[in-house]
C-alpha cells in the first residue's frame, strides 16, 4: 500500500501507540479499528467509557478521515462503518481488495440485504426453527411494487388476511424509513404508497423483544408496540392508521395495553 507522508506519519503514530500499549498489556499488540461514522453516531457511540473499556482489552479506536483515500490510512484490523453512498462502497470494495486480511463490519452486500425488508426475514424463514415450544418464523408477507396497480388487488389475489402491516420496502435510514401502517380493511389499502411490504398483523401482546447477539453474548430488550387486534375491534374499525415508528406506538405500559403473560416474561 502507497502512503503519502502524512499517511506514514499517522502510522507512526499508530505504531508508538501500539507499542505502549504492548508494553502495558505485556506483548500482544492492540486490535486497531478504524471507524467511519456519521457526526452523529459519533457523539452518541464513541464514548470515553466505551474507548477506555476497548483499551483495556486491547482494542484501539481510530478515526478514518473521511476526506481521504481510505488506501492512505492504517494500518487497520478491522473498518467500523455506518455511511452509505457508492463512492463510499465503491471506496470500501477497493480496499477489501488490497487488504483481504482487514475485516469489514459490514461488507456493502450484506448491508444491502438486510435493507431490503423482503430479503432481511428470508434467512429466518429458511432456518425452519422448530422445538418442543413451538415454531420460530415470520409473518406471512407480501412485496407490493410501483408498478403494481392496485394494491387491493394483489393482496386480494394473495389472500393476505387482515389487518395488514405496511412497512417501506427499502431502509434508508430516514425517518420515512421507520414508519408504519396498519391497514384494517381492504378499502383502505388504496391510501398506501408502493414500493412496500405488507405483512400480516400478529398479536403479540403490546412487546416486541429486541435480542442483540455477539459472539456468545445474548441481550434481550423489550419494547412497547402496537396492542393486540380482536375480531370484535376489526368488525368497527377501518381505515389507515399510521406511526411514525413502532416503539413511539405506546409510551407507556398502559398504553401499549399489555397481554401479562407476555409482559412478565423474562
Amino acid at each position: 500500500m502507497k502512503l503519502t507522508d502524512e499517511a506514514m506519519r499517522n502510522k507512526d503514530s499508530i505504531g508508538d501507540q501500539h507499542e505502549a500499549d504492548c508494553g502495558e498489556a505485556g506483548a500482544t499488540p492492540p486490535i486497531v479499528v478504524g471507524y467511519a461514522l456519521t457526526p452523529k453516531k459519533i457523539t452518541s457511540f464513541m464514548q470515553p467509557k466505551l474507548e477506555n473499556l476497548a483499551r483495556s482489552k486491547g482494542i484501539t479506536f481510530v478515526a478514518i478521515d473521511q476526506n481521504r483515500p481510505l488506501s492512505d490510512q492504517g494500518p487497520f484490523d478491522v473498518v467500523m462503518h455506518k455511511l452509505r453512498g457508492t463512492e463510499w462502497y465503491q471506496a470500501l470494495e477497493d480496499f477489501r481488495q488490497d487488504h483481504p486480511e482487514v475485516t469489514i463490519l459490514d461488507p456493502p452486500e450484506s448491508i444491502e440485504h438486510l435493507r431490503n425488508r423482503e430479503s432481511m426475514l428470508q434467512d429466518v424463514d429458511d432456518m425452519k426453527l422448530s422445538d418442543s415450544c413451538g415454531v420460530v418464523g415470520v409473518p406471512r408477507q407480501l412485496v407490493v411494487t410501483a408498478d403494481d396497480s392496485s394494491v387491493f388487488d394483489v393482496v386480494t389475489k394473495a389472500g393476505l388476511n387482515l389487518p395488514l402491516v405496511a412497512k417501506p420496502l427499502v431502509a434508508d435510514g430516514s425517518q420515512k424509513f421507520h414508519e408504519l401502517s396498519l391497514a384494517y380493511d381492504q378499502n383502505s389499502l388504496c391510501e398506501l404508497e408502493p414500493p412496500l411490504v405488507l405483512q400480516e398483523f400478529v398479536n403479540h401482546g403490546g412487546i416486541l423483544f429486541k435480542v442483540y447477539v455477539v459472539g456468545e453474548a445474548i441481550k434481550v430488550v423489550r419494547r412497547y408496540s402496537l396492542p393486540n387486534v380482536t375480531k370484535s375491534e376489526l368488525s368497527k374499525i377501518s381505515g389507515v392508521f399510521r406511526f411514525p415508528r413502532v416503539s413511539c406506538a405506546a409510551a407507556s405500559a398502559e398504553d401499549a395495553d399489555l397481554d401479562p403473560e407476555v409482559a412478565e416474561a423474562k
